[in-house]
């Protein structure tokens, strides 16, 4: 196959043309909708450059120039672009093109969604709409005219404001949508089709009202209704934390079945895939609930932090990306827990972006250069690109941080930036030097932190020795000392906070590759590290038991209780490892039962905390996984706490498993710490009184929570059991694939011996569809992710498995294929023969005659060719 050609960021120029002002006209009508668009031109500066446009995947009719219809000899068209050439100064060109949303399976530009046309133009998706400069840099101001049969889409959606809305004597109507904000193609949206509908208005803090529209499928306006509760706290917290207000007449928000993404922030409508829209009790969990309001909040932040300033380029990703996942966070852990949202974002670094730093793809949240633009949707420059503004936020703390943002919106609304023109707003507000910190955005590769203590009892003084190291990554080989602040708080040996040269808990900022400080204490004290994760990095510390043993406890930082105790866990993990017959000290119980006994103890972090650390957390502190062991060392651990705490975790989960739902955050870490206790009893190999519970569980939950809690448990006691609560859901709701889809991953996770054909069997199943990525990654990706002992098997059938899949949806969905491709290339912790299976693997796949960009790029850097 041809060589697919890289872009880098040193190369950017600047766009050679600008547009004021794009008219865009659509004829709805299936494989042949007419797109015509109308753009003003002008030179950006003195140059005699022609006009590339970007276009693919259509069919191109007429081109006029000033309203002259253009011979084919005066442009140049290829398969993705089309050329003009000896332009004057200003212009207007009509293109008009037929496209083919029916057939479009790639899910980007233009496609036919369940029925209704809806559009995804991120990154690049515009260009297979019309010709045109598919860039972030190119603003113009939209105007959009839908044409569709009134019958069949009375609904016919666009960004900004519905100017006018008429119906025409053939049976379709017309509507036309002006957005007043100059905005790059990749924000433009459309949406036709016929939905239910619920509307509220929101008063903002000014007092000018917006009309609020949700559009779901019919029959799911009972779904939605935490969306619209969501979308509205998110407005409101805006406005109080970040002064930020809602800018247009009318939010819409559009639930889609067929999506790639979770939801896109366009202009005034945002496109949702269905799964982060549509909940109730019944249907949804209350991770689900949860999960909502964090992305309802996320794309409505993008508002300001991406859509009134905006991307430079793709390699800036971060600036609108990065920053709107802290804002999302930051909404959450003020709505809900801290502890426990903090956790989870710990989690996706550990488990998903550790790995992503230490593989072929590693890269720093800006990154250098990429094949294909999809690639650049990473955990590396959302999830680490929010804790660089994280630490950033905690350098120069709330009050200097929004002063920053402030001056951000002041001087660049209306823009297409930088990560270095956020970054000097920041500097320029605070008066803070960042020039080091700037190298958080460069440098790719998670650093190392190595802490060793000295106290001098003769001087009362305690002497921490920091060093850091930044192991060379596949596109970094030299690495420069980073700013990184460390979280420490102080006790003494009864668990009491001490003041140590004047303050228990002190942020020390490590800027050299190694440094000395030194604290004044009478005692020798205790200290917690990295509290709270105040840097993405790995510590390298090791706690005594003793330590853990009296921080546990002692500690005012909820997270940090979590994570001294997952360093408990893996510590002795690693024993077990090593030696199978190794026995768990009593201390791990010992605590655990102290905190169950605890009433004052957090009910949502104890849910967490009674969760031994999963297969990815353990495999990122080793050099070299053996896979069985792991696994086996965590099964030991589990039946440890079980044999010593049963009768405690059956008393804690009698005493929070709730008969009745409610929706609070009581209620919420009740079942949580409820279904904790519960998965933890199912992975008994001894405890059969377990069985009755979930049988109980099931048959009498009113709320899905509890519902897939009981199927989960009852996948690990498999039997009979597992069948019956299967087929029962089944039959419950089949035809309903949002909820199906969680059959599906308890079926996809199953350690069982016939999982690749059970696989099989299930993709026969009716509500199984390979065209939609939620039933893809419901089933496929939750077994390459989650189900470590089958993927891995040492003959190397789920890899080939995995591989097979790809190979069918490079051709349909290039997007989601790649995507899913990431458990095949993080191997190089894999013990030797694990690791050639797999080379084998992405080897054949690499010699496909039509693979995509998207998977040669993946490939070519994994195998290194």
């Amino acid at each position: 196959m041809t060589a697919a050609r890289a872009k880098y960021l040193k190369d950017y120029t600047v766009p050679p043309f600008l547009v004021d002002e794009v008219e865009l006209v659509f004829e709805l009508n299936g494989e042949q909708t007419i797109v015509t668009s109308t753009a003003q031109y002008k030179r950006n500066g003195q140059n005699n450059a022609d006009l590339v446009l970007n276009g693919e995947h259509q069919k191109l009719l007429q081109v006029s120039l000033d309203g002259q219809v253009l011979a084919q000899e005066k442009y140049q068209l290829t398969e993705e672009t089309l050329t003009l050439t000896e332009l004057p100064e200003q212009f207007t060109l009509t293109i008009k093109s037929q496209i083919d949303p029916v057939n479009n399976t790639a899910l980007e530009g233009l496609y036919l969604s369940a029925g209704a046309y809806c559009t995804q133009c991120e990154a690049e998706g515009f260009r297979r709409i019309t010709y045109y400069q598919d860039r972030p840099d190119v603003l113009a101001k939209f105007t959009t005219h839908i044409i569709a049969d009134r019958k069949n889409f009375p609904y016919l959606l666009s960004n900004g404001n519905k100017v006018s809305e008429a119906e025409l004597e053939d049976g379709r109507s017309k509507v036309t949508w002006f957005d007043p904000y100059k905005k790059p193609c990749y924000l433009f949206a459309l949406v036709a089709g016929d939905f239910d509908v619920l509307r509220d208005v929101y008063t903002t803090k000014n007092g000018r009202n917006v009309t609020l529209e949700l559009f779901v499928d019919k029959g799911n306006l009972k779904r939605a209704p935490h969306a619209m509760t969501s979308l509205k706290q998110a407005m409101a917290w805006d406005e109080s934390r970040f002064n930020l207000e809602y800018d247009l007449d009318i939010y819409m928000i559009v639930a889609v079945d067929f999506f790639n993404m979770g939801a896109m922030e366009n202009k005034g409508l945002n496109v949702f895939n269905s799964k982060c829209v549509l909940a109730d009790s019944d249907s949804a969990t209350d991770n689900d609930y949860l999960s909502i309001e964090s992305i309802v909040g996320h794309e409505y932040f993008h508002n300001w932090t991406g859509n009134r300033v905006t991307c430079r380029d793709w390699f800036q990703l971060s600036l609108k990306e990065g920053l709107t996942v802290f804002r999302d966070q930051e909404f959450s852990m003020d709505l809900g827990s801290r502890a426990v949202n903090r956790i989870q974002q710990v989690k996706v670094m550990r488990e998903h972006q550790f790995a992503e730093d230490a593989s072929p793809m590693s890269h720093p949240i800006r990154p250098e250069s990429v094949i294909e633009m999809n690639n650049f949707y990473t955990v590396t420059v959302y999830d680490k690109g929010a804790e660089v503004i994280r630490m950033m936020h905690s350098i120069l703390g709330e009050d200097r941080f929004q002063q920053g943002m402030q001056l951000y919106f002041s001087r660049h609304d209306g823009q297409a930036v930088t990560c270095d023109d956020f970054v000097a707003a920041m500097e320029d507000a605070s008066g803070v030097d960042l020039t080091q910190f700037r190298l958080w955005y460069s440098q790719s590769g998670t650093p190392v932190v190595e802490v060793e203590e000295a106290y001098l009892a003769a001087e009362n003084k305690l002497k921490l020795t920091i060093k850091q190291s930044n192991p060379p990554t596949a596109d970094q080989k030299i690495k420069q000392p980073l700013h990184i602040p460390i979280n420490i708080a102080f006790f003494n040996t009864a668990g009491e906070a001490i003041d140590v040269s004047g303050g228990a808990e002190q942020v020390v900022n490590l800027t050299e590759a190694e440094q000395t400080f030194e604290f004044s204490t009478e005692v020798k004290p205790y200290f917690s590290l990295l509290r709270d994760f105040s840097a993405p990095v790995k510590l390298v510390y090791q706690y005594s038991d003793d330590a853990l043993a009296c921080l546990i406890p002692a500690e005012s930082s909820q997270y940090t209780k979590w994570e001294l105790m997952q360093n408990l866990y893996i510590k002795h993990i690693t024993q077990g490892i090593k030696d199978s017959s190794y026995q768990y000290p009593s201390i791990i119980c010992d605590i655990l039962a102290a905190l169950i006994q605890d009433a004052s103890t957090d009910k949502a972090l104890l849910a967490e905390i009674l969760k031994v650390p999963s297969f990815a957390s353990i495999m990122e502190t080793m050099d070299t996984v053996d896979v069985d062991a792991v696994i086996q060392a965590r099964k030991s651990l589990e039946q440890f706490i079980i044999k010593n705490l049963n009768d405690q975790l059956v008393s804690c989960y009698n005493k929070n498993h709730a008969q009745t739902y409610e929706y609070h955050q009581d209620a919420i870490a009740k079942r949580a710490l409820a279904n904790s206790c519960l998965l933890l009893l199912a992975a008994s190999d001894e405890n059969n009184d377990v069985r009755t519970i979930i049988e109980t569980q099931y048959q009498n939950s009113d709320n899905m929570t509890d519902t897939l809690a009981a199927m989960q448990a009852a996948s690990l006691v498999g039997g009979s059991l597992f069948k019956d609560i299967m087929q029962s859901f089944d039959e419950k709701w089949r035809g309903d694939a949002l909820v199906m889809d969680k059959w599906f991953s308890v079926h996809a996770r199953c350690d069982s011996e016939q999982i690749l054909q059970n696989l099989d069997e299930l993709q026969n199943h009716p509500d199984f569809n390979w065209n939609n990525p939620n039933r893809v990654r419901a089933l496929i990706a939750q077994f390459a992710m989650f189900n470590h002992s089958q993927f891995h098997h040492k003959s190397g059938r789920g890899y080939q498995y995995l591989g097979r899949v790809i190979e069918r949806l490079n051709t349909s969905n290039p997007q989601i294929a790649a995507r899913m491709i990431t458990p095949l290339i993080q191997f190089k912790k894999l013990d030797e023969p694990r690791q050639v299976l797999i080379k084998a693997e992405l080897s054949r796949l690499f010699e496909l005659d039509n693979l995509s960009k998207d998977l040669y790029e993946k490939i070519s850097k994994t195998l290194d060719l």
